[in-house]
Order: C-alpha cells, then sequence, then structure tokens
C-alpha cells in the first residue's frame, strides 16, 4: 500500500508562504517525517485573473488583451506590469537577495520567452493563410502555465534553503519536445523521484496532447492533482484551502452556526460543483472514486482541525442534511409551447443550443407544455441562447428571469417530511418558492427563489435542518 499523499495547495493560501511551510509542509512533523508527499501548487492568488482575465469582474488580463487586440501594445503593457509584480511578490518572500535575483530570473526568462511567442504569433497571423483564433488555447495554456511555474520554483528555493530535499516538479511543457498524454507525462516526472527523500513541488498547470484547458479551463490544476494521485496511488489526496467545507457560507450564516461536515461522500461534492462551489471538479473526482483514494479538505490556517474526509462509500449514521448552499445571478430561461406536447425531441434541441454556446446548466424543470433550464451564464449569453430558441421553436413563447438557486445537500436526505419542513420553513419566513425539484436519489433539494431572498433562504433552511442538529456531525481523525 502507497504511503505518500498528493496535496494541493490553493492560491490563497500559496500567497502566505510562512503557513503553507508551517502549518502543512512541517506541521510539526518530525525532520524525517516530511516527506512522502507531493505537493501541486497553485499560482499565488490574484495572478491567474492577471494573466488571463478575472475570474469575477472578468476584467482583462494578459490573455483577454491579446485575443481581443490586433495592437501589441496593450497586452504587452499588461505584461510588462505583471512582470513587475512577480518580482514583487518575490521581494517579499526572499530576504536573501541572492536567492531573489534566481527567482527573478527565473520569472524574467518565462515572461519574455511568452512575449517573444506572442510577438511572432501575431507576425505570423497578419498572414492570410494563419488565424489567430485557431492558435488561441494553446496561447491561454502557456499563459496560464506561468502562474504555478512561478509559485512552484519560488517554494522549492525557499525549502531547499531552509535544508529540505525538495524538487521542482515542471509540467508546464516549457521548452519540452514532443506532447505526451497526461497520464503518461505523470508516469515519466516521477519515475525517477524517490518520495521516501525527495519533496515534490508541482506546476498544477500540465501541458499534455488532451488540453486541460479545453475541458476544465481555470479547473485545470484540480485534474493535474487528480491523475498525479491516481498514477502514483496514493494513500490519500488533500486539498488545502483558505477555509473548511461547512455546512453554510459563514458569510451569510453566522461563523458560530456554522460547523465543518467532518465526513461525505463524493456523490455530495459533485452536487456542489454544480452549484459552483466546487471542493473538486466532477471529472477529478471521477477518477479518485474509481480508484478508492480518500480526499481531505483542510483549512490551511486551522492545522490542528482534521477537516472533511470525502470518501466513495460514506453515508451518514443517521439520514440528515449536510450541507445548505446555492448560487446566485441564475437565469430561467423558459421555453413554453403547445406544439411540444408528446414531442420527445424538444429537450434536446433546447439541450443541443445550451452546448452549443457552453453553457452549463444547474437544474431543469419540464411539463407538458413547458421547458425551463436554469442556467450560469452572463445576460449578453442569455440573449443570444433566447435568439437561438426562438430559431429552433418559432411558435413557443420564450421568457427569462433572473433568479437564485438554493439547495440542502446530504450523503442521505432519507428523512420522512424533509421537503415539507424545508417549504414550511421557507414559506414561514415569508420567501415565495419559485420552483422546486427532489430527485428519487434523496441526496439533494433545490428551492428557485427570487434573488434578493437568497441569503435569507440560505440562513432559514440552514437553521431549520441543520442547527437543530449540528452536534451529530462527525470529526475524522486524520
Amino acid at each position: 500500500m502507497a504511503e505518500h499523499t498528493v496535496e494541493k495547495i490553493g492560491g490563497t493560501s500559496m500567497s502566505d508562504y510562512t503557513a503553507v511551510r508551517d502549518n502543512i509542509i512541517l506541521a510539526n512533523r518530525e525532520e524525517g517525517d516530511v516527506y512522502n508527499r507531493i505537493f501541486v501548487v497553485s499560482a499565488y492568488g490574484g495572478v491567474t485573473d492577471r494573466l488571463l482575465e478575472h475570474k469575477k469582474s472578468g476584467d482583462a488580463g494578459v490573455y483577454a488583451l491579446f485575443s481581443q487586440s490586433d495592437s501589441d501594445w496593450a497586452w504587452g503593457d499588461e505584461l510588462t506590469k505583471l512582470s513587475k509584480y512577480l518580482c514583487e511578490i518575490n521581494e517579499e518572500l526572499f530576504g536573501d537577495e541572492l536567492l531573489s535575483q534566481q527567482a527573478d530570473q527565473f520569472i524574467a526568462e518565462r515572461i519574455e520567452g511568452v512575449r517573444n511567442c506572442l510577438l511572432d504569433l501575431q507576425r505570423l497571423c497578419s498572414y492570410g493563410h494563419f488565424q489567430l483564433e485557431d492558435h488561441l488555447l494553446t496561447v491561454r495554456e502557456m499563459l496560464a502555465g506561468i502562474g504555478e511555474a512561478h509559485s512552484a520554483f519560488n517554494t522549492t528555493l525557499l525549502l531547499q534553503n531552509e535544508g529540505y530535499n525538495a524538487r521542482l516538479v515542471d509540467l508546464t511543457g516549457w521548452r519540452d519536445t514532443e506532447t505526451l498524454p497526461l497520464d503518461e507525462k505523470v508516469s515519466q516526472a516521477f519515475d525517477k523521484i524517490d518520495l521516501s527523500r525527495e519533496l515534490a513541488i508541482v506546476t498544477g498547470y500540465a501541458q499534455c496532447k488532451e488540453g486541460l484547458m479545453r475541458t476544465f479551463d481555470r479547473g485545470y490544476s484540480e485534474m493535474t492533482f487528480s491523475r498525479i494521485a491516481c498514477m502514483t496511488e496514493a494513500r490519500e489526496a488533500v486539498i488545502h484551502k483558505e477555509y473548511h467545507l461547512s455546512s453554510a457560507d459563514p458569510k451569510i450564516v453566522d461563523a458560530e452556526k456554522v460547523v465543518p461536515l467532518g465526513r461525505t461522500n463524493y456523490d455530495v461534492a459533485d452536487q456542489l460543483a454544480n452549484l459552483g462551489m466546487e471542493a473538486i471538479h466532477p471529472r477529478a473526482a471521477k477518477g479518485m472514486r474509481q480508484a478508492d483514494i480518500p480526499l481531505r479538505l483542510k483549512n490551511t490556517f486551522e492545522p490542528e482541525h482534521t477537516g472533511t474526509l470525502i470518501t466513495r462509500d460514506y453515508v451518514s449514521e443517521k439520514p440528515q442534511v449536510e450541507i445548505v448552499a446555492g448560487m446566485r445571478h441564475v437565469f430561467g430561461i423558459e421555453v413554453f409551447d403547445q406544439d411540444m406536447l408528446g414531442e420527445p425531441g424538444a429537450d434536446r434541441k433546447f439541450l443541443e443550443i445550451l452546448s452549443r454556446f457552453k453553457v452549463h446548466f444547474v437544474s431543469k424543470d419540464t411539463n407538458a407544455n413547458t421547458i425551463t433550464h436554469y442556467v450560469d451564464t452572463s445576460l449578453r449569453n442569455v440573449k443570444r441562447l433566447v435568439k437561438a430558441l426562438e430559431e429552433v421553436f418559432p411558435s413557443a413563447e420564450i421568457s427569462t428571469r433572473k433568479v437564485a438557486m438554493v439547495s440542502a445537500i446530504g450523503s442521505d436526505m432519507q428523512v420522512p417530511g424533509l421537503l415539507a419542513t424545508a417549504v414550511n420553513a421557507l414559506q414561514d419566513a415569508e420567501i415565495p418558492v419559485l420552483a422546486m425539484h427532489q430527485c428519487m436519489r434523496q441526496v439533494d433539494m433545490q428551492f428557485v427563489v427570487e434573488e434578493s431572498d437568497y441569503e435569507r433562504a440560505i440562513a432559514t433552511l440552514h437553521g431549520k435542518l441543520i442547527e437543530p442538529h449540528k452536534h451529530e456531525y462527525a470529526i475524522v481523525a486524520a
């Protein structure tokens, strides 16, 4: 049985090296116990936003400026600002001037190499035979890899300077002569590493034939983490973040009322991912679920807490709701068409349009003549969707509404009357339920509410379904 763990460190945690070193890597271990661990690192907080685009606001980063502009000035200036910013991070991290110079030289080589590559690409695409759009995914991946290469190199250098046998495992493909499938790339990278004597510090981005960003976009590091855990047959996979996986968002529900989950299963993790609250991407979780590798989620800043253990077969000892979560800014797109009655292909046509525009739908409901999909996308995309739907359903009435989705989730929620209890709680709080859904699998129930009622709905359901029973949550020893 494997002795090692594979551990992923999130961007916010990476920005606090002292906490990473003391709470994750060392964590009161004896010197020999530090090894038998692989660390997959994210870029420092905010760096990927600057490289690509801001994840929440959409503000343009280097990639967005490059892809949207025929001029090299805007993206070139932004790349220069980024280079300066990364060197400022180096200056804060390294007290030693020589080490700081090494870190600056490493990142300067990457950035100037990318700059030259993008300039050459622009020149090439000025000829009609070459189209920039054909190369944008490659550009996006190349830019994304800078962030993880930067943080991985720095972490390795800092640990080596403190006397630990750390090794940089750079999977970004920088100057590689061939592109391998991900599993083969991982196998080659770890073939000659002695984990009992070396700390592997691995870039969260891995360049491979599959093109991770094509499927996972900015969730690529989770897939890298998952495949390393599976290919090296890890004893346990661990994700370190700046917060616990808790029974609700402590920013919405009083922090004293929420509790870390302690235990749950991969099914619950999938439901959370559907709401955009990824404990781990479902495709990344799939491999670990099949390999029966447990996943532990830990809070970087509470190292003494054992966190939440996610396993394949766990079911709560007593049927209960484990977490109340949700999603704001959801659009309900409703297609009402009397010609739909008895027409089995209507939903397929709707789904084909969603797929064409790469829009994620959170939930849906149907009746004899109506299909409603609740989608997580921008207003601009909604307008494009509606236009496409009008072409496919010319006799339909199509309407949209901005709503919020609130969900009660648990590994086993087969509690008699639970749905009625939840609906009554919302009614007592004067929160109208616009739509609701519960499947026979009994792992979640979803309520569509007005966006303005989102936080009250979360707090109301948590207060009714979880707080009276929160002492029953299991805390699992590491």
